[in-house]
Parts: C-alpha cells; structure tokens; sequence
C-alpha cells in the first residue's frame, strides 16, 4: 500500500469517527448539558466555600489577636494618670480580655481559632477566681482536635483540680499528657507538675521517682537542670 493510499484511509477513519462523535452528541445534547452544568456548578461551589471560608478565617484571626491585646494590655503605674488601653489591674484586664475571648469562641464556634478563645476564656475565668466556668471553657479546649492546644488545655485544667482539691483527676491528666506530650507540654513537664502535686500531697517517694526520671531524660535540658534541683533539695 503507498503512501498516498495510506493518508486517505486515515481521513476517511477520522471523518468516520467525527461524524459518529457528532452523531453521538446530537442524540445526548441533553445529557452532555446537564453533565457541564453540573461541574460548573460544582466548581463555582468550591470556589465560594473556599472564599467563603477564607474571609471568615481572617475575621476569626483579626477577633482573637484583639482579644489577646487585651489579654497583653499593660498595666497602668501606681498614682498614674487614666490611658486608653491600659488597665488598673490585672483583674480590669483579665475581666475584659474574658469578654472578648467568650464572643470569639461563640461567634466562630466551628473556626479553629474558637478553641483557643476557649482556652484563654478558661485561663482568664480562673485568673478572676471563677472556677466553674474555666473548668467548662478548658475542657472544650482540651477537645480540641489541636493536639497542641489540647495538651495546654489539659495542663490548666489539672492545675485548676489540683487547687480545687481533685488531686486524683489531675493525676489522669498529667499522665494523659506524659502518654501523648506535644510540642506544647511535654512528656517532663507534665511529670515536673505531677511530681509537685505528689510532694504537695504527701507523696515524697513518688516525687522523687519522677524527679529521677526526668532528670535522667532530659540531662541538658531546663526540665532535667530542675528535677536535679528539686532532688537536691528534696523539695
């Protein structure tokens, strides 16, 4: 077969195949619409999802860094004059960082930022003396599916059952935390914090036990320096 034979059998294939796709799509106009609209309207959703949560991402930061100037406030002289943005006391601060920390949390419940408003709302209802309410806040902090905030949460709520007396549910959370630390709270310094309530508690040899073993885990680490200090004073 020459050439020439060749490239005419190829174009009577390809117009061949055109008309039976033309025919194809003649007979499945409907279908082929339907199915084009059906992506466009699938892209255009994604798209606004996207922008959609975009915005209100950075709505919830823009809220939560506002609330943590407050939380950050300085604290105004003794005998100094009244300023915008400077707080009396710790608990004029504390109070009105709460406030802003609570709306975040309620306004942006399904955004990431709302379990860290959630976290510092717990830790500035127990600076103001209100431990009902902290220990509601940190525990949904401490559900987080952000390890690292969770382990903060956790550590606050222990030591707020440390001081309200449940020494027993600050154990478990000490010890879910050495069993998974983060970058956040980690696995020595949930066991220097165990340790102390163990001293403060009556509990000296299992004080030193952790003492011992964090001080032999993080030999040239700020953990390892005070497990070795608390060790050599038996405190």
């Amino acid at each position: 077969m020459d050439t020439q034979t060749r490239h005419a059998l190829k174009k009577d294939k390809f117009a061949e195949a055109t008309a039976t796709s033309v025919n194809w799509l003649s007979g499945h106009r409907a279908g082929v619409v339907r199915w084009a609209v059906s992506i466009a309207v699938v892209v255009v959703v994604g798209v606004s999802v996207l922008i959609f949560w975009n915005v209100r991402s950075s709505s919830a930061d823009a809220a939560l860094g506002a609330a943590l100037d407050v939380y950050t406030a300085p604290l105004a002289e003794p005998g100094a004059p009244a300023m915008d943005g400077v707080y009396a006391t710790s608990q004029d601060r504390a109070k009105a960082a709460n406030q802003k920390f609570l709306a975040v949390a309620d306004q942006y419940g399904s955004m990431p930022q709302s379990s860290k408003a959630h976290y510092f709302a717990g830790v500035t209802y127990e600076e103001l003396g209100q431990n009902g309410p902290a220990e509601t806040e940190l525990k949904t902090a401490a559900d987080s599916w952000n390890h690292d905030l969770a382990n903060l949460a956790k550590l606050a709520l222990a030591g707020l059952y440390q001081q309200t007396g449940r020494s027993a549910q600050a154990v478990d959370l000490y010890n879910a935390i050495v069993a998974k630390p983060s970058k956040t709270v980690t696995a020595s310094v949930a066991q220097l914090d165990l340790a102390d309530l163990y001293a403060a508690t009556g509990k000296p040899d299992q004080a030193r036990a952790l003492w011992a073993k964090v001080k032999d885990a993080d030999k040239q680490g700020a953990a390892g320096a005070i497990a070795a200090q608390k060790l050599g004073t038996g405190q």
